[in-house]
């Protein structure tokens, strides 16, 4: 039978018994240390207490007196007595050098030679030692007694080891009491402590915490999506690697410490990240990306931080747009089907009715007129790509009123482009800049009716007077490329002419004003400037330029590329 396999204690509890370990050793030690200090101080007190004691009576005139009589002892025993009482002490014991005894606590013992050493004594000199006499074993000093400077006799003053011993046992239970004490309060207060830590860890091992640690290392590195945390100064936390590639830090800056001012952001992305109230797949747009903002405050009774969560939206951002002109060139072929249909019905009725040569007439000028815009972009403008969007366009455009035109000096060679130029940002910037002067054109007459306004009159080139026109100029040198789109639209004042960059900003109403700030985006993200100013034609015009490179190896690049696909 396979017995059951038993989880490792977790870390709270191995630093539980550690601590608690560690107490009992430390307070043992301390105990320990405290008894063996103890019985150094008790045995150093009673030797000073003896020596007190045998120096005063060596020095007290009533004991040299008293040797001097013919009976010493009849004076010096009730003497020494009382002293002895007075001081606490074994014995007091007064000898003559010959080491006879005239006192001792045992009267029996009176007129017997002292068991002791006396050598030093007799020189004249105050010793202690430890020695085994009729008492027991006992901390003794032995000083002699001088008259008229000659040594008459000699005071030895002792107290005994087991009384010592008793007084330190006596200290000692004291001791072992606060030892104790300390080992009861200091194991609460561990138990505590550790109560805290295993809540704070889940009751996880030190194994289980290295391996969540190595798990939650990878799983940031590892994820695609941003992920940003903020304490309670809403100062960063922890940020992983996406999270510093969709913000625009470089990998070697310092993020964490710093506050999310420091980080220079668009003020409504710094808006969002500061905000205390939850924020959901909020749109914003940094220098070269739009990203997906949530956030959401980490609250357990007070508020602890932001955890907030980015996604790159950029890229379909950028699809969403293609879609979008994918439909409108959808509607604008079925527009066109509908309109040739009609058209060729019309060619049949009047062939039908003998009318021939009316309906030579009008099927050429109707393929005149359909043939001229195609033939002038396709021999100006060579790269695919850009000549495919202002074809489509312009068919859009035509559904909704409004002429494009392309200007005359308009000229992309083909190859003229280079490779690192990607092609979805130029459908981007050009595609939401038609749509937008597009969308001016065909309701600049109204706006104008509406408010009042003189509605300025358009030059004719290329069209009827008082159409909406749109002129669209792409030119690519050996620097530049060159993309300028002016509307016949009512304009923007000279004061919105930095907003209208700012997502958001738009005359059509909420949810719309995002195209010319991805048109700003995508022009910085590859180095390149948008301007805003008044269009010759009474509208607005927008320059965007962006630096080509070495238009040499950009073609032989394109070259290569064409003949890596053929």
């Amino acid at each position: 039978m396979r017995l059951p396999r038993t989880r490792p204690r977790s870390l709270a509890g191995q630093l539980f018994a550690m601590q608690v370990v560690l107490i009992a050793a430390v307070v043992a030690g301390c105990a320990v240390f405290a008894y063996v200090s103890g019985s150094a101080q008790a045995e150093e007190t009673a030797a000073r207490q003896v020596r007190v004691a045998a120096l005063a009576v060596a020095d007290s005139p009533s004991v040299r007196e008293a040797i001097r009589t013919p009976d010493p002892s009849a004076v010096l025993q009730p003497y020494a007595e009382r002293v002895r009482e007075d001081t606490g002490i074994a014995f007091v014991t007064i000898m003559d050098t010959e080491r006879v005894r005239w006192t001792h606590p045992d009267t029996s013992q009176i007129g017997d030679t002292f068991l002791g050493n006396t050598a030093k004594a007799l020189r004249g000199q105050t010793f202690t030692e430890t020695y085994t006499g009729t008492l027991g074993p006992s901390i003794r000093v032995v000083t002699p007694i001088r008259d008229n400077g000659r040594i008459v006799g000699l005071v030895s003053a002792g107290i005994t080891v087991d009384r010592v011993s008793s007084q330190v046992r006596e200290q000692l239970g004291a001791l072992a009491l606060a030892a104790g004490g300390a080992l009861a309060l200091g194991g609460i207060g561990t138990y505590v402590i550790n109560a805290r830590l295993r809540r704070h860890t889940h009751g996880m091992n030190a194994a289980e915490l290295s391996r969540l640690h190595d798990y939650h290392q990878a799983t940031l590195h590892a994820v695609r999506e941003g992920l940003l945390m903020l304490d309670g100064r809403r100062r960063i936390a922890l940020i992983n690697d996406a999270g510093r590639e969709l913000l625009g830090l470089a990998p070697d800056t310092e993020a964490v410490g710093r506050t999310v001012d420091e980080l220079a952001l668009p003020a409504p992305l710094t808006g969002a990240l500061l905000a205390s109230e939850p924020r959901v797949d909020e749109l914003h747009l940094t220098a070269e990306r739009v990203i997906v903002v949530n956030t959401r405050p980490v609250v357990g009774g007070e508020q602890r931080g932001t955890v907030v969560t980015l996604r790159d939206h950029t890229e379909l951002q950028a699809l969403t747009g293609e879609l979008d002109s994918e439909r409108g060139f959808t509607q604008a072929l079925r527009s066109q089907a509908h309109e040739a249909a009609n058209r060729l019905h019309t060619v049949v009725s009047l062939i039908e009715l003998g009318r021939v040569e009316e309906a030579v007439d009008f099927a050429t000028a109707e393929l005149e007129l359909a043939q001229v815009l195609t033939d002038r972009v396709v021999g100006a403008v060579e790269e695919p790509v850009l000549a495919a969007l202002l074809l489509g366009k312009a068919a859009q455009a035509n559904e909704r009123g409004v002429e494009l035109v392309l200007a005359e000096d308009s000229l992309i060679d083909d190859g003229a482009l280079p490779p690192s130029l990607a092609q979805r940002d130029l459908v981007t910037i050009l595609g939401n800049l038609i749509d937008n002067a597009v969308d001016a054109a065909s309701e600049a007459p109204e706006d104008a009716a509406e408010s009042g306004a003189a509605v300025p009159a358009p030059r004719t080139a290329g069209g009827p007077a008082g159409r909406a026109r749109v002129t669209v100029t792409a030119l690519a040198d050996e620097r530049e490329l060159l993309l300028r789109i002016a509307d016949t639209g009512a304009g923007i004042g000279p004061e919105a002419a930095d907003e209208v960059f700012r997502r958001g900003w738009s005359t059509h109403g909420a949810g719309r004003g995002l195209g010319l700030a991805l048109v700003r985006q995508a022009a910085h993200r590859n180095g390149g400037t948008v301007e805003l100013d008044a269009g010759p034609d009474g509208g607005a015009r927008f320059t965007v330029r962006l630096p080509l490179g070495d238009r040499t190896a950009g073609s032989a690049a394109g070259a290569r590329a064409k003949e890596v696909t053929a």
